[in-house]
């Protein structure tokens, strides 16, 4: 017994060669050092330097006004810039909350109707697959005076020819960047709204019944609040993106007024080197509202946690 005790004791004293050591304490950093790196210099360097120049200081356009809040200025007495906040916020607003409200009753439907069954998540998955230009496409070519709707509206004789039909894309309204988005995060909110609802189990939603609650009252008071961490999760990556997306009001909004990306692209793609401070004093503006955004989403979420008693 003493002996199997001393072994016992040599072998937890057994010491561990040094380049062991070494390599197992630096595996972590070694494995993390590629992305991180590319962290530090594709976002947090490019932020530095946009912040930098919204402030005046770009040597490479031979200007040194450091520090100097004339592009702010400038920015903020603009009127296209003022009225692309507004229309930045509606493109970002309306989809997130029309295509949150829809998937959570299309989640709730495919539980009841589907179930588990992964042939019918395919297809609601789909355009998860598809990059958004190939919805803008779509888009075009259904909703375009020319297009195939118009051309079957004229083929049915409600219109005389298909440039009659009316004007959709390139509105004021968005109609089309509605679509696009709408169409791309329709699938990616129910998709974690419904893997949410599969998680939960019946035992609340049926004994609220037994007890007399109808659905409208079982989902307000039962489903909905258990859902929700699911719903905001979704609408913190939803709304970043239609708050900063360029591409698709660049192609299906209005020519005036642009969303606040399309604006610090206009000004940036300008002969007048100058003008690119501008730009990214629109740019930090962009990121600094978004985040605000995002802040304060989060506490008035967390608000309603500790109300719940959740913490």
């Amino acid at each position: 017994m003493e002996t199997s005790s001393a072994n016992l004791a040599l072998v937890g004293h057994v010491s561990i060669p040094w380049h062991r050591r070494l390599f197992k304490a630096l595996y972590v950093p070694m494995m993390l050092f590629p992305a991180v790196s590319v962290f530090l210099v594709l976002f947090v360097g490019a932020l530095m330097m946009a912040l930098l120049q919204s402030f005046g200081y770009a040597p490479i356009y031979g200007i040194n006004d450091f520090p100097t809040l004339r592009y702010y200025e400038e920015m903020i007495n603009d009127y296209g810039f003022r009225i692309s906040i507004v229309y930045t916020f509606y493109y970002a607003l309306v989809p997130t909350i029309a295509g949150t409200i829809f998937s959570i009753y299309l989640a709730l439907a495919l539980r009841k109707k589907f179930g588990q069954k992964t042939s019918f998540q395919f297809i609601y998955k789909l355009p998860l697959m598809i990059p958004y230009l190939v919805g803008v496409v779509l888009v075009i070519e259904l909703f375009t005076p020319g297009g195939m709707i118009a051309r079957m509206v004229a083929a049915l004789g409600l219109i005389d020819r298909p440039n009659e039909f009316p004007r959709i894309l390139k509105t004021e309204w968005g109609w089309g960047v509605m679509m696009v988005y709408l169409w791309k995060q329709i699938p990616f909110t129910t998709l974690i709204v419904y893997s949410v609802l599969m998680g939960l189990g019946r035992e609340y939603e049926e004994a609220a019944s037994t007890l007399g609650a109808n659905r409208r009252q079982t989902f307000w008071h039962i489903t909905l609040p258990q859902i929700i961490p699911g719903i905001v999760a979704a609408t913190l990556i939803v709304f970043p993106f239609n708050f900063n997306n360029f591409e698709v009001p660049y192609i299906l909004g209005a020519d005036f007024p642009n969303s606040l990306p399309e604006q610090a692209w206009m000004t940036f793609d300008n002969a007048d080197y100058t003008k690119r401070l501008g730009a990214m004093a629109i740019c930090m503006t962009l990121s600094v509202i978004c985040g605000f955004m995002l802040l304060l989403y989060l506490l008035f979420y967390r608000r309603y946690e500790r109300k719940r008693g959740r913490q």
